[in-house]
């Protein structure tokens, strides 16, 4: 993958997140499904970062979160050798910590090409962090080359988790956690994907897990967490769905098989 794209994608996401702090004190929200919220700030952050990636590169295919832009063209998806590389893009992601203004949340931008993600641009713009990587060279946060912190064991683990949307106390998520939290050092819930998989990446986490999120919430992340050395993959220890990723991010294998164990325990 060029460096140029990942130029490219940093412009994007800067773009974006000035959308996103233009709007943070007097944001418009509503609900998309319950407790399922979004903003005019998501919407002007997507069309921001798709005005500058389209500049570019015209003939890319695009996915989105908002403005109904959800699913890649079959062919991508396929990985045919013909299609078009395709961006994947959250122009927010930790949208209620948006809303209720809390830090913790980012612009994400990842690029999927010949049949796999190759690209990732997370940026922060309350802590003004970059976090960025491409195939064939490291992760970096601001220029700073990232790795994992190298736990390997659970119980010196600090975890983080995602759960959906309106989640009931039978769901399968609640006793994931609760198998978890009984055998890690702490967990947490800190409300962004691609930023729990750039910490994972930069050692600040030693796993995340996650069954309920979409495409682009974890496109970019995974590529940076790949990139910088983590283990990523599916949560029942199986490769990795880049479509529908339901997976288990850890700083080591033999993390990632305990943590996995505890999933489908």
């Amino acid at each position: 993958m060029e460096a140029q794209h990942l130029d490219v994608a940093i412009s994007a996401a800067k773009a974006g997140a000035a959308e996103l702090m233009a709007r943070r004190d007097n944001r418009i929200v509503s609900e998309k499904a319950p407790r399922d919220l979004v903003t005019d700030a998501d919407v002007a952050a997507q069309k921001a970062i798709r005005r500058v990636l389209e500049e570019a590169y015209p003939g890319y295919a695009f996915v989105g979160e908002e403005q109904g832009e959800n699913d890649p063209p079959a062919a991508v998806r396929r990985g045919d050798p013909d299609a078009p590389p395709c961006w994947v893009v959250d122009p927010l992601d930790g949208t209620v910590n948006f809303v209720h203004r809390l830090q913790n949340f980012a612009v994400s931008i990842g690029l999927f090409a010949a049949g796999r993600l190759q690209l990732g641009v997370v940026y922060d713009p309350v802590y003004e962090e970059l976090f960025a990587a491409r195939e064939g060279a490291p992760a970096t946060c601001n220029g700073r080359v990232m790795k994992p912190s190298g736990c390997e064991r659970m119980d010196e683990a600090l975890i983080a988790c995602s759960f959906p949307a309106g989640i009931d106390r039978h769901a399968p998520a609640i006793t994931q956690f609760v198998n978890v939290l009984e055998n890690c050092r702490a967990l947490r819930r800190l409300g962004s994907c691609a930023l729990n998989l750039c910490y994972v990446a930069d050692g600040r986490l030693d796993g995340y897990w996650a069954t309920c999120v979409q495409s682009w919430d974890a496109a970019a992340g995974a590529v940076i967490c790949r990139q910088a050395g983590a283990v990523i993959n599916g949560y029942d220890g199986g490769p990795l769905d880049e479509w529908s990723p339901k997976f288990a991010a850890t700083s080591t294998a033999g993390l990632n098989r305990r943590l996995t164990g505890l999933l489908q325990a």
